[in-house]
């Protein structure tokens, strides 16, 4: 161009620039992938007209980042496309238009879909985020075209002038103001390639050293990639976090597009589960650590890449619009992860339940909450048997069928050892072993969905197989009392609690003087109260004291309350109740002191003879 022209730059909103600058680009961070992403744009662009047209300055395509600590000045060149001044006044001065749309329609041959993020659309005035004034030199790759050079302190006026680029391509030189001097900085620079443009598929050189990956593994063809390739790039990706259990590769390009590496990680505790650990990205642009609206509450605890060229952005790129694409693609990803549970359970299935432990909570909490979940995998619920197998639900129902008149006895992990377990043990019974807070809704949510399957906790009654139905009668004394009856007056009295009741019952076991029942509904009451911070204790005040007539020490009792110590037997029978309250687990900390008394009061008292 000839001579050096002035002007404003044409917007269609007013006080564009101030939102830029503080509300849609608030982390300035955002700054370098907005520029760097439009110089690989214009590479990509310069690629794709060579399969047409011929060009000068060769393929050796690369983006630099440099600066000058002394003179403040950042800068970042590709060696693309460039721009001719028209273009620059199109695509830099009017941003109303669309230079990425316009180039699309141009070059496009039919049915592709475009691989440009954005080049010189609202990305490129992130740059006065961090600047005082913004520089462009560039040169269109077209023969005979001229270098122009583009300023502008304020981001609404500009000056456009020849310039003496002799290379195509672009060089954009920020002069970093006062708060923005963190950018002159290789390691700062660097730092900032990996995280949001270490994919992209060009090399990106700081102070020349190559500061990108370039090559994402997702992009590559699943049948192509050996496993020992998978967990490098996990290690990669997530560096410290040991192997993962598998993964799932995800390659669609119809009805959307969609590439990316998911993989289940070994879950250590409870809390790992509200991690997140999927990095999104657009067209390889990293764009966000949250993919909330692409992948389901339970699918969080999985890591690793989706990559989303069609993503319905914001002009900050930075959060997901409404869009039923999103729908499409989140119902997608819960379809191929339930795949691939199938297809492990299937190719090992001694492997997969050793990895159980590791994927259950999820497993659970996406079947409560996906109803497509729940039907592609409800045959994959494995429970921990009392005998020590690990085994699917239905596994353990067709087992016990008839054992179990239809129930489905539990326990939870601590009550393995428990007097209830001895007891179920004892008659051939097996119990399923819960182990984490989220089964006491899952239970619930089973019943719901299998009618015909009762659950019973093991201590909320006992099973009929493990009581004396060919005990002898219970007679009446000489006052008219049954055993029954007096034991009733004996325990009600010893132990003197409101809403505990008294029950007797012939026990094939000796051994068990007496159990504490408690009822089901407030047995997962209690345990919901649990996870909200109540005490245990507010619910299962109410319980029943089940006292077992063939036990020895029941018996003993029973006649010392005939004899002379009436008072002994009392005494024994509170301590027969306590033992009950400890094997429950029901004993709090204020109590025990109390029980402590007691039992010293007894031992006190049996040795005086």
């Amino acid at each position: 161009m000839s001579e050096e022209v002035k002007g404003r730059i044409s917007v269609e909103t007013e006080n564009i620039f101030p939102i830029i600058k503080k509300w849609l680009y608030s982390e300035k961070d955002i700054f370098l992938r907005e520029l760097v992403s439009n110089a690989c744009d214009a590479i990509s662009k310069l690629k794709k007209i060579s399969l047409n047209e011929e060009f000068e300055g060769g393929t050796d395509y690369r983006i630099d980042l440099d600066f000058d600590q002394e003179s403040r000045i950042l800068t970042i060149q590709d060696n693309g496309i460039g721009m001719t001044d028209e273009e620059v006044n199109r695509y830099i001065n009017q941003i109303a238009f669309s230079g990425a749309e316009e180039f699309v329609k141009k070059y496009q041959s039919e049915g592709d879909k475009p691989e440009i993020i954005g080049h010189f659309g609202l990305g490129f005035y992130s740059s006065f985020m961090v600047s005082s004034k913004v520089k462009i030199e560039t040169k269109s790759y077209k023969k005979g075209s001229a270098p122009v050079i583009w300023e502008s302190e304020s981001g609404t006026e500009f000056t456009l002038r020849s310039g003496d680029r002799s290379d195509r391509g672009t060089k954009i030189s920020l002069y970093l103001d006062g708060d923005s001097g963190e950018y002159l900085d290789s390691w700062k620079l660097k730092e900032l390639v990996r995280k949001y443009c270490d994919f992209l598929p060009v090399p990106i050189y700081v102070k020349e050293e190559k500061a990108n990956k370039q090559t994402p593994l997702w992009s590559e063809q699943p049948s192509s990639v050996k496993k020992e390739q998978y967990d490098e790039f996990y290690q990669y990706l997530f560096p410290f976090a040991g192997d993962p259990l598998f993964h799932v590769h995800l390659n669609v390009d119809y009805p959307f597009r969609l590439q990316g590496i998911l993989y289940f990680p070994k879950l250590k505790h409870e809390l790992d589960a509200n991690r997140m650990g999927i990095k999104l990205y657009c067209n390889h642009v990293f764009v966000s650590d949250e993919a909330k609206e692409l992948v389901p509450q339970f699918l969080t605890v999985l890591q690793g890449t989706l990559d989303i060229p069609d993503l319905p952005l914001n002009v900050s790129r930075s959060y997901l619009q409404n869009d039923p694409l999103v729908k499409k693609i989140s119902s997608h990803i819960v379809k191929k992860v339930s795949d691939k549970l199938q297809e492990e359970w299937k190719k090992d299935p001694e492997e997969f339940r050793k990895n159980w432990e590791e994927i259950s909570l999820f497993v659970k909490y996406g079947m409560m909450t996906d109803e497509k979940f729940y039907e592609s995998a409800n045959d994959l619920i494995f429970f921990r048997s009392s005998n020590g197998d690990l085994v699917t639900l239905q596994e353990y129902v067709d087992k016990n069928k008839e054992k179990n008149s239809g129930k489905v006895y539990y326990a939870g992990e601590a009550e393995l050892s428990s007097v209830y377990m001895d007891l179920l043990k004892s008659q051939g019974l097996e119990a399923l072993l819960v182990d984490s807070r989220i089964d006491n809704h899952f239970l619930q949510f089973l019943e719901g969905k299998n009618p015909d399957w009762k659950f019973q906790r093991v201590d909320s009654e006992l099973a009929d197989q493990v009581l004396d139905k060919e005990a002898g009668p219970d007679l009446a004394d000489s006052e008219n009392k049954t055993t029954e009856d007096r034991l009733k007056e004996i325990f009600t009295k010893a132990v003197s609690k409101e809403g505990v009741e008294i029950k007797t019952e012939s026990l094939k076991s000796e051994e068990v003087p007496s159990v504490i029942l408690l009822p089901e509904h407030l047995r997962r009451l209690a345990e919901m109260g649990q996870m909200y911070g109540q005490k245990p204790a507010d619910f299962l005040k109410n319980h029943t004291l089940l006292v077992n007539r063939k036990s020895k020490l029941v018996k003993n009792i029973l006649q010392l309350s005939k004899g002379v110590h009436p008072e002994k037997a009392e005494k024994l029978a509170r301590s027969v109740y306590d033992l009950a309250l400890l094997g429950a687990k029901l004993i709090g900390e204020d109590e025990l002191s109390d029980l402590i008394r007691r039992q010293r009061d007894l031992l006190e008292d049996l040795s005086s003879g």
